[in-house]
């Protein structure tokens, strides 16, 4: 009965392991192909070949032997390309013996359709959602993010699972069952997937919780919370660097380089703190469930007090990828005044000669060069004011009293104009309405003026 067992237990390991992602030797890969398209579309075919590109070069020792641009038919279909493409495309890979994959730059593709091609072609095959999730299992470096890819790979393992059951069901003659355990191969599998899965979303929500408490320590300090978003490798992270000067920061010109929240303090031109929040970039066609696997990570911005839209502005398709980051904001369901009051940043604009945004209220910025941050700087500033109510005061204090020492601790203070002879002091602050209902209660006969 132990052997029994034993040999259970391996045998669900293996079934495992054959499901896992490969980690052999990167493949070198053929981008193959963008969906059906016509009219005005066509014009985005080079942008979009481009970007299926820089996805595959993103991977490290990934290499590009060809590409192609074809027409597919709808990718859930167990045919996804029509006769003539399909025999096109074959004659293409038979000419290439030193290709290990295909990149279909298709969103997904059944696994139908994968188990068919890959026999047809006798390479792997990925599609838009396998590349994009390795690049996320790449990139992620914090636990949190290791959890969330983990979690985006459940619909890609559970695909898998009935191509592995029949396959299985023909090499043991129809026996379906595990064992005598009662099970099937396809049942006991989808059992391990789903326990694991509960356990990826149970660790998850602890750190959310934990997050939860770092987000309620900050909100007493009343530190405002600006968080920068924006399309992939856009610059998020070279603008954070460049509003808060820290030297620690080091953006990666390459796709999802930042897969983590990550909060950087910097300072306003009136002095005043301010906690910038770098995010997830966002991708056309991005797959619902690797959005919903990061919705952890995204729920921080509803919370924040601004947003800060940054948009390459030198890429050929960045209305696309405007429209993007948009609709995915929108369906977050954020609060209509962050998406009101969101600033639209245009960098890059060092590669574009006398470049003048088209867009009203928008702001012209090179985050690599430096042009334009202290003019985002004061537009963050004054929308961070009204964002969170904060007040502009001008207090009169007794210099041997502890107003000046409880200022200098629970608000930002611009200006201290000391007269000696009467050992007072006119103290310009900007403070947060809890922290001006302590001062009043704590110092009720200073004179305060309101600007």
């Amino acid at each position: 009965m132990k052997k029994e067992k034993r040999r259970m237990r391996q045998r669900w390991r293996s079934c495992w392991a054959r499901l896992r992602w490969p980690r052999g030797p990167a493949p070198s890969a053929l981008p193959s192909c963008t969906p059906r398209s016509s009219g005005a579309r066509r014009s985005r075919r080079t942008p979009r070949i481009a970007e299926a590109v820089a996805l595959v070069d993103t991977l490290q020792n990934w290499t590009i032997l060809d590409k192609t641009i074809l027409r597919t038919k709808n990718p859930n279909k167990k045919f996804v390309f029509g006769k003539g493409n399909f025999q096109v495309l074959t004659e293409k890979i038979k000419k290439l013996p030193h290709l290990t994959a295909v990149f279909l730059n298709v969103e997904r593709i059944s696994s139908l359709t994968k188990k068919e091609l890959e026999g047809a072609w006798g390479v792997q095959v990925f599609d838009r959602y396998t590349v994009v999730l390795h690049i996320f299992r790449c990139n992620a470096r914090t636990k949190e993010a290791k959890l969330q890819v983990a979690l985006a790979e459940i619909p890609l393992l559970r695909s898998n699972l009935k191509n592995e059951a029949s396959q299985r069901d023909q090499q043991r003659g129809g026996s379906r069952y595990i064992m005598g355990s009662g099970e099937t191969f396809l049942e006991t599998q989808n059992r391990v997937l789903k326990e694991r899965e509960l356990k990826i979303r149970n660790a998850l929500e602890k750190l959310r919780r934990k997050r939860a408490l770092l987000r309620t320590q900050r909100r007493k300090c009343e530190f405002p919370m600006v968080s920068v978003m924006g399309y992939t490798n856009c610059g998020k992270t070279t603008l954070i660097k460049a509003l808060t000067g820290e030297a620690g920061l080091q953006p990666r010109d390459q796709l999802f380089a930042t897969l983590d929240i990550t909060a950087h303090a910097g300072y306003l031109p009136s002095h005043m703190a301010v906690i910038y929040v770098d995010t997830i970039g966002f991708l056309t066609d991005l797959p619902h469930n690797l959005v919903e696997s990061f919705s952890a990570t995204l729920e921080e911005v509803a919370y924040s007090d601004l947003i800060v839209h940054v948009r390459d502005i030198t890429h050929p398709e960045t209305t696309l990828q405007k429209a993007t980051v948009l609709s995915v904001l929108r369906n977050l369901n954020l609060p209509s005044h962050l998406l009101d009051s969101m600033i639209e940043v245009h960098n890059k604009v060092d590669l574009i000669e006398r470049y003048k945004p088209a867009e009203e209220n928008a702001l012209a910025v090179s985050a690599l060069h430096g042009h334009g941050v202290e003019e985002l700087k004061q537009e963050i500033e004054k929308k961070i004011l009204t964002a969170t109510g904060k007040k502009i005061l001008t207090v009169n204090i007794n210099l041997e009293g502890p107003q000046l020492s409880w200022l200098y601790k629970e608000a930002t203070v611009q200006e201290v104009d000391v007269m000696p002879e009467e050992g007072t002091a006119r103290v310009k602050v900007i403070i947060g309405n809890s922290a001006f209902g302590r001062y009043k209660n704590l110092f009720p006969s200073s004179k305060i003026f309101i600007s």
